[in-house]
């Protein structure tokens, strides 16, 4: 919510998946899909759900509509910005975002886990400001999923 207000406090029109607009976020827990963090306490540990339901649940309407609302914006916009920690959504969608010609950029955290294939995105932010200088240069105009 930081990064999301600092760059729409800069003029930046920002697609936040937590709060799409006209709906709210998706979460797994809507469709009642189980899931568990088998290493409780550890922020970084994976959730992990039965391969069966998993699948099932990504057919559900609310899934799809979700997808869909998500991917639109990545279409729509002149850059993808991923903020560390991130989860594997974000990184499919910052690596989408490289391979469709977008500009994008990660604001890492400190420490930051190193991340080889961060090489072939456009900017590498340590901060918000550095992460607004760099998207002043890059877009012509101002749209940032």
């Amino acid at each position: 919510p930081i990064v999301v207000d600092a760059l729409r406090n800069e003029g930046f029109e920002v697609y936040d998946f937590k709060n799409p607009p006209n709906e709210t976020g998706f979460a797994w827990k809507e469709i009642g899909l189980e899931h568990s963090n088998p290493r409780h306490g550890d922020p970084y540990a994976p959730d992990l759900s039965v391969r069966a339901e998993f699948l099932s649940a990504l057919n559900h309407p609310r899934s799809v509509a979700g997808f869909a609302s998500d991917f639109t914006a990545m279409q729509r916009a002149d850059a993808i910005i991923t903020v560390a920690p991130c989860g594997k959504s974000a990184h499919l969608e910052l690596g989408w975002g490289a391979g469709a010609g977008k500009d994008t950029a990660v604001l890492l955290d400190d420490p930051c886990t190193p991340e080889l294939m961060y090489l072939m995105t456009d900017h590498l932010a340590t901060d918000i400001a550095s992460l607004v200088t760099w998207l002043d240069d890059a877009l012509p105009a101002r749209a940032v999923a």
